[in-house]
């Protein structure tokens, strides 16, 4: 069975630095150029891609085979790419200069290039080498690192609509020679292009990371770059078993909090939207937003039901950026804030929905069970609590994300963690709610929602 016409196989192999592989010849940019002209030409639902691993051709990539007549193309390209698509995929006609023609010789090929990877992991194996994958997983923070100091110094927005290493440097105050290498690596990571000593920042990278874009990301990417200097601790806080670089809300610089709430509503812009799908938001007249923080969240629930009021509990620090994203959404009335520390301070009485988002993991499981003992106060009869977090499965080594999350939270916070469904159900049962169940959504975070009878 084959729904439809053509299905397309193209390599994209990743293999040690110098070894042949079809994305060390530029098949990510076949398969882009491919996409898009795919889609440009409406064959869409004529056309089936499907990126795949090695073919055995590394020496001759870009490889993409053509079902189902079964043609290979080696060195494909993405000039190629146009040809392809319009002969052999509209017209049926293969393109012949890019065609092998030759089956014995391409299964011999095939097989010759097989062996000699067989023999060569076998060297390796026998020499006590790393195997690649996990030599890879253990340098991957010289990548990020890489990508962090670039955004720290907001280097894309300098390389702007082209720039020297030295006109860069002298923009953002760095040393030339310094940039120069820092920029270099950048071209090796996909993120700039280089001609003739010019650097030129690539589409994802003008996207996201040049200043007044429309999906400029740097502001919430500075929390990641301050994650970095927590998560070099580790060791230590492993050692002692909780953070040792901990600091208070309001004990933190208001460039911190700057970075964390910009990446915390960058964040609920993505998850708003499923989150109000899966909680529902009728019936909900009023709403408390605890730790609220840009306020994304209760402008999400306002949007989708025009008699619903909130109010969102955090720091003073906050406060401010939650209003003027309130101010913006045209909810001033609505939605108002309130200073308190969800820590200790009573959340008052009659909401409908209590909505504690990316709050349980910073907390202990005392100061949960006393979070959710002021939840349960607060809310309404039959009102709602729903917590939006990592939830980890019952051996907690599942999802993966949720598990390095519960290490950021061991350097970051005192107490703080992921937590499995069956702690947050005991939790939820003890603080006096009922009907509580786990509700799972696409993407890293899950809900936990218990009644108040």
């Amino acid at each position: 069975m084959e729904p439809f016409q053509y299905h397309v196989f193209i390599c994209d192999q990743k293999k040690a630095e110098g070894v042949p592989s079809c994305s060390a010849r530029g098949s990510g940019k076949t398969i882009e150029a491919l996409r898009k002209e795919i889609g440009a030409r409406g064959l869409m639902d004529k056309v089936q891609l499907t990126v795949c691993g090695s073919m055995g051709l590394c020496e001759r990539g870009p490889n993409m085979v053509v079902y189902p007549e079964g043609i290979w193309y080696s060195n494909v390209t993405p000039e190629d790419v146009p040809e392809i698509v319009q002969s052999h995929f509209q017209q049926g006609r293969v393109v012949e200069r890019l065609a092998n023609t030759d089956s014995a010789a391409l299964y011999n090929e095939i097989r010759t290039n097989r062996d000699k990877f067989l023999v060569a992991q076998r060297a390796k194996d026998a020499a006590g080498m790393l195997p690649d994958d996990l030599n890879g997983q253990i340098r991957e923070f010289m990548e990020s690192r890489v990508i962090l100091t670039a955004l720290e110094l907001d280097l894309f927005t300098k390389v702007g609509e082209g720039a020297t290493a030295a006109e860069a440097a002298a923009k953002a105050g760095t040393d030339p020679r310094a940039t120069e290498m820092l920029l270099n690596a950048l071209v090796a990571l996909g993120l700039l292009s280089k001609h003739n000593g010019t650097f030129r920042n690539t589409p994802i990278a003008a996207r996201y990371f040049v200043a007044g874009s429309k999906d400029y990301a740097q502001p919430a990417l500075m929390h990641t770059a301050h994650l970095w200097q927590r998560w070099s601790t580790l060791t230590d806080c492993v050692r002692a078993g909780s953070s040792v670089t901990y600091q208070a809300t309001p004990q933190r610089s208001e460039e911190w909090t700057q970075a964390f709430i910009a990446a915390m509503h960058r964040n609920a812009g993505e998850r708003a939207p499923i989150v109000v799908q899966a909680v529902g938001a009728e019936g909900v007249g009023r709403m408390l937003d605890v730790g609220g923080g840009s306020g994304a969240y209760s402008i999400a629930f306002a949007k989708a039901n025009p008699k619903l009021r909130s109010e969102i509990l955090d720091v003073a620090a906050v406060l401010p950026i939650a209003q003027k994203h309130i101010q913006e959404a045209g909810l001033a009335e609505r939605i108002q804030t309130r200073e308190g520390d969800l820590r200790r301070d009573g959340f008052g009485a009659g909401y409908d929905l209590v909505f504690a988002s990316a709050i349980c993991h910073m907390l202990s499981p005392d100061e949960n069970r006393d979070l959710l003992k002021r939840c349960h106060a607060a809310a309404a009869p039959g009102g709602r609590v729903v917590i939006q977090d990592f939830v980890l499965e019952s051996d907690k080594t599942a999802p993966k994300f949720a598990t390095l999350f519960a290490l950021n939270m061991l350097v970051g916070t005192r107490g703080g963690s992921a937590y499995s469904a069956e702690e947050y159900t005991a939790w939820l049962q003890e603080a006096g709610f009922q009907d509580v169940r786990r509700v799972r959504l696409p993407g890293p975070t899950d809900l936990m929602v218990g009644t108040r009878r």
